[in-house]
């Protein structure tokens, strides 16, 4: 099998004719509460929220969408846990068919732990974890959520953004949300933000405009602490299960993709 691209997409193909009448309906002018300027303060509120709390915790449950060479869009589940500590430690893991991985960062080393082969390699990356971020999009192993954690989010959210809605509100794992839209030049993206006073984002879904069938990714989030209610937690890596150390290209199983997955060129 061979993917043409990484990313994801939502498509009209199979639906019900009730959904794609609905669909139809919507192409023709989404209005409804597009009030432009409170969709930014929403977002703003968000990003102050998360810039604020200097300890941050949740679940997440993910899927990444691939387009095959014969346009087949194939979505591939993964969930995880991501542990916070502002400004230079991290601890995450994902864990899907195909991969379990942890990722941790002390602020001054970053490990990659695949737990199935227990095999870790490591990399200096001396820093912030914004500048963790940077590193790790380097080596196409981005960070769940990574625009969320990052020390301001609305300044990376809103970057190139060209049109933005309000579309009321919605309700994720029981919690009612926010929903706001926003198109970009090369993406569109959503959001969902819990109302409240903890207005933590509850899911986010991008699509890319720039690949055949606008593949998207998404991330739902679950269990969301912070501040002491953040359990205590060691970033630093200490090899309890004597994993071997390879080279970072040599870390199989860590990949976003399945082996049996071979990537093609983007559009």
């Amino acid at each position: 099998m061979t993917t043409s691209r990484m990313f994801l997409n939502l498509s009209p193909y199979s639906l019900p004719a009730a959904a794609l009448s609905v669909m139809v309906l919507l192409g023709t002018s989404v209005t409804a509460s597009a009030d432009e300027a409170d969709a930014k303060r929403l977002l703003k509120a968000m990003s102050d929220y998360l810039t604020a709390q200097l300890a941050i915790a949740f679940d997440y449950d993910a899927i990444l969408e691939v387009v095959t060479k014969d346009d087949q869009k194939l979505a591939l589940a993964g969930s995880g846990t991501v542990t916070l500590d502002r400004p230079d430690k991290i601890l995450a893991t994902r864990s899907s068919g195909f991969a379990n991985v942890e990722m941790s960062f002390d602020g001054k080393t970053l490990t990659l732990l695949g737990k199935d082969l227990n095999i870790y390699a490591q990399e200096d990356v001396p820093g912030t974890v914004e500048h963790l971020v940077d590193e790790l999009r380097k080596h196409n192993r981005p960070l769940p959520a990574a625009d969320l954690l990052l020390p301001n989010p609305y300044e990376a959210l809103m970057a190139d953004v060209v049109d933005v809605k309000d579309l009321g509100s919605g309700v994720i794992g029981g919690v009612e949300c926010d929903y706001l839209a926003f198109r970009a030049k090369e993406v569109d993206w959503q959001i969902w933000i819990a109302q409240g006073e903890h207005p933590y984002p509850c899911r986010y879904v991008i699509s890319s405009k720039l690949m055949n069938g606008e593949p998207q990714y998404s991330i739902e989030i679950r269990d969301w602490k912070t501040g002491d209610a953040v359990a205590a937690t060691d970033f630093s890596f200490t090899n309890p299960t004597d994993a071997k150390k390879v080279d970072l290209k040599n870390l199989e199983g860590t990949d976003e993709l399945p082996k049996h997955f071979q990537m093609g060129e983007a559009q």
